[in-house]
């Protein structure tokens, strides 16, 4: 006579399989992201490379971004408004350096970005995109800060001051500062030379986060502004008034450090749907001009567990975690703090 599964037996063994499953799965998906961190590491190094390529080139960096000549300097030293100009930002600059060419081409640099004829501002670069993250499939499309014209998002920006980005001439960081040409034709970024804290010792540009929200700029690849394609750290210097720069320990509260989830939000020029953006860990609020929220700063963000990718001025890459030190990390994005020991003592 054949044997045959009991009814309990059958429930016993499919529960054991249940249970082997709950204990394979947090591994797979470890294992998955792990792959995933892979692949972002390598495309930050993609564009580390890419803006080296660029200074060979041109014997400058790249511009933070394409924007106007402030008409009164006055005690904001040139103050940087990521809202004139053309609004391109640097990395339209880079794109034929990552195999980009035809995509840059469709950049005219006598127009802004919100009149360019093929929309090249709406196409997802496969560079910038971290799979960690969801962004090839996000766009942003304001009604009233792009007129409703559509932009794609990546996962990489830059850091242009340890200070604000408004600040950064002042203040600036990797891919801030620079200057504008004889001609007044466009902006040109700095050269080397001002980098005096050390290549390798210098951050250049991190990872962010994107939200599938429509009215959310951040990740916007083309667009020079706070959690596009600029970041801020936002530790102010000491004294105001003197330079180099000198994190204040004052402000040290305020850091915008990886993942940040502090008081200090990311200052958006429009924070839609602030609830569920708290909810999301990734806390932002609206900047006014004249206001409370007159800074612009963003912090560096990602999927990854435990803090996010970034990369050095000398192309090499790093894993920032959440709770790095804040002077530290003011130092290592500030370009020319002339601390390399406090650096050293902090890195034991």
């Amino acid at each position: 006579m054949k044997s045959a599964f009991t009814l309990i037996e059958l429930l016993v063994v499919i529960a054991i399989i249940a249970i082997l499953i709950s204990l394979l799965l947090p591994a797979i998906n470890s294992a998955r992201e792990a792959a995933r961190r892979v692949q972002c590491i390598n495309k930050a190094k993609q564009i580390a490379t890419a803006v080296i390529a660029y200074e060979s080139a041109f014997g400058r960096l790249p511009a933070s971004g394409q924007v106007g000549e402030n008409d009164d300097p006055g005690i904001d030293f040139g103050k940087y408004d990521p809202k004139t100009g053309t609004m391109t930002s640097w990395m339209v600059s880079i794109l034929p350096y990552i195999e980009e060419e035809a995509l840059y081409q469709q950049f005219d640099p006598a127009l802004n970005v919100l009149d360019l004829p093929y929309q090249p501002q709406a196409q997802h670069v496969t560079t910038y995109l971290c799979p960690s993250d969801s962004a090839s499939n996000r766009y942003y499309e304001h009604p009233e800060l792009t007129n409703s014209v559509r932009f794609a998002k990546g996962n990489y920006a830059a850091f242009v001051s340890p200070f604000h980005i408004d600040l950064q001439v002042r203040y600036p960081g990797a891919l801030g500062g620079g200057r504008w040409a004889a001609d007044g034709s466009k902006r040109l970024g700095q050269t080397l030379r001002k980098v005096k804290d050390g290549l390798a010792k210098t951050l250049m540009i991190s990872e962010v986060r994107t939200r599938n929200h429509s009215q959310d700029q951040r990740g916007v690849w083309a667009l020079p502004w706070a959690g596009s394609s600029q970041l801020a750290f936002d530790v102010h210097h000491y004294p105001l008034s003197g330079r180099p720069y000198e994190p204040w320990e004052y402000t040290i509260a305020g850091a915008q450090l990886p993942n940040n989830r502090g008081f200090n939000v990311d200052m958006l020029y429009d924070c839609p749907d602030i609830e569920n953006a708290q909810f999301e860990n990734m806390p932002c609020a609206e900047w006014s001009d004249g206001g409370s929220n007159y800074y612009l700063s963003a912090a560096p963000r990602s999927q990854h567990p435990g803090g996010v990718v970034a990369a050095g001025m000398d192309g090499h890459v790093r894993f920032l975690p959440d709770d790095i030190d804040d002077v530290l990390m003011a130092l290592l994005i500030s370009i020319n703090d002339g601390q390399n020991s406090k650096i050293e003592e902090l890195t034991r």
